[in-house]
């Protein structure tokens, strides 16, 4: 399970930079695209061997200086609550301010590693500068310049030494089913449906579950744990920013699951916040099974599922091959079908093709359609074959891999999907060098 590192911090202090530089480091296992969790506040990134999932709480702040302070209160209690190590930046040209001060008010009752980092020091005079910060009573400091980066690698070696080490889950091997969505799409409805019993107390008040929970559950001969991520743990203390908070419980239940099951409310459609939470999924990798839930108060006629379904799809591109199931949580309607839907999802994922299979069926469609030439050279792929990863992952040997544009990636794995099967799984496809 990789840990959770917040960013807090007043505006303006380059967390974004910070941030935005971490998570580029490695293009290979990172790609923040803009719109997950409203423009790129969720990453991963890695160093040393460690990988970690980075949460900028900064850009949500609207309104006056008052708002501005709460606001920032929430971020840091939000931070403390959820992540397994926070860096709070400050800068160096401000030096101490007001706000500073009341983050490190909270951030020194703290159990958890606390890095005090300041910004914007990029020459000797600035460095000197930076001993005022010894007087937030938060220790020793790490000092940076994130525009450049220099003074980035002493700060992560020591924060990827006090990250927790992965805890070893000896749990049974069963797969597990994340329950996700916004708050108040009927996600505990859904699951006290499936268990009948009212495990969970379903109220109408946006946030009435507190952690993740686990329900084993069996059915049609197949085991597996529900994880209810309802999303939201109620603190009086804490007025959270609800969409924020929902994704950033929700990263931690997408990254641990096999399945995700994404619950939305029929009357608000496949929104901003759930499609944030489509594409972290989509993004781990996991396989995912949509549900529109609370289908019995829509107003139908004949076409109506088959529209709606076009209208959530036309949002996905361009990864529709996913199953949508109209459910409602209140009448059990489908709620079962939900679940047969979700146990074929994750045999897809966990599919393996034999090399044989894949060559004979894949390389006549290639001969006939194959790649288009690049400046005059022919780009000829030979051999393919399925990597052994816990989700799909292909390798197609070819002489110029570098020629190969993501179109003709996409259209090959088109021809996977239709060959294979791998409905409600992304699927990746690499080109190698022969």
């Amino acid at each position: 399970m990789s840990s959770i590192v917040a960013i807090v911090g007043r505006p303006n202090v380059g967390k974004s930079t910070f941030f935005n530089r971490l998570i580029q480091r490695r293009e290979a296992i990172v790609d923040a695209v803009s719109g997950v969790t409203r423009d790129r506040h969720y990453g991963k990134s890695d160093w040393n061997g460690k990988e970690f999932s980075l949460i900028d709480t900064g850009g949500y702040v609207l309104g006056s200086d008052d708002i501005f302070e709460a606001e920032i209160d929430r971020q840091v209690e939000l931070a403390i609550d959820e992540a397994d190590a926070i860096i709070f930046m400050v800068d160096v040209e401000s030096g101490v301010t007001g706000m500073d001060e009341d983050v490190a008010k909270l951030l020194r009752r703290v159990d958890k590693p606390v890095f005090l980092v300041v910004n914007k020091v990029d020459n000797g005079k600035r460095a000197e500068d930076a001993v005022e910060f010894y007087s937030l009573g938060l220790g020793e400091y790490y000092t940076i310049a994130s525009i450049n980066g220099s003074g980035t690698g002493e700060l992560l070696d020591a924060l990827v030494e006090a990250l927790p080490e992965k805890e070893e889950i000896i749990e049974e091997d069963l797969p597990r089913f994340a329950v996700v969505g916004r708050p108040n799409a009927g996600k505990s409805s859904f699951i006290n449906a499936l268990i009948g019993e009212d495990r969970y107390i379903v109220t109408d008040i946006a946030g009435t579950t507190r952690d993740a929970i686990d329900t084993r559950y069996n059915r049609f001969g197949f085991e597996f744990n529900l994880v209810d991520t309802a999303g939201i743990r109620r603190k009086s203390k804490v007025k959270e920013d609800l969409e924020f908070y929902s994704v950033m419980r929700s990263v931690r239940a997408i990254e641990h699951a096999d399945v995700c099951l994404l619950v939305l409310d029929a009357n608000r459609g496949f929104d901003g916040q759930v499609q944030n939470i489509f594409w972290l999924a989509e993004r781990n990798r996991k396989g995912i099974v949509v549900l529109v839930n609370k289908w019995d108060l829509v107003e139908k006629d004949h076409k109506s599922v088959k529209e709606y379904e076009r209208a959530i799809k036309k949002q996905m591109e361009p990864f529709t091959d996913v199953p949508v199931v109209f459910i409602s949580a209140l009448t059990k309607q489908r709620i079962f079908k939900a679940i047969e839907t979700a146990v074929e999802v994750y045999k897809n994922r966990s599919k393996k093709i034999k090399t044989s299979e894949l060559n004979d069926v894949l390389l006549p469609i290639i001969d006939n359609y194959p790649p288009p030439a690049y400046k005059g050279k022919f780009v000829k792929i030979k051999y393919i074959m399925q990597l052994p990863t816990p989700q799909p992952q292909f390798a197609f040997f070819c002489n110029l891999p570098q020629y190969i544009k993501d179109p003709y990636k996409r259209f090959l794995e088109n021809k996977l999907r239709e060959n294979f099967g791998f409905n409600g799984v992304p699927i990746s496809v690499y080109m190698r060098k022969k």
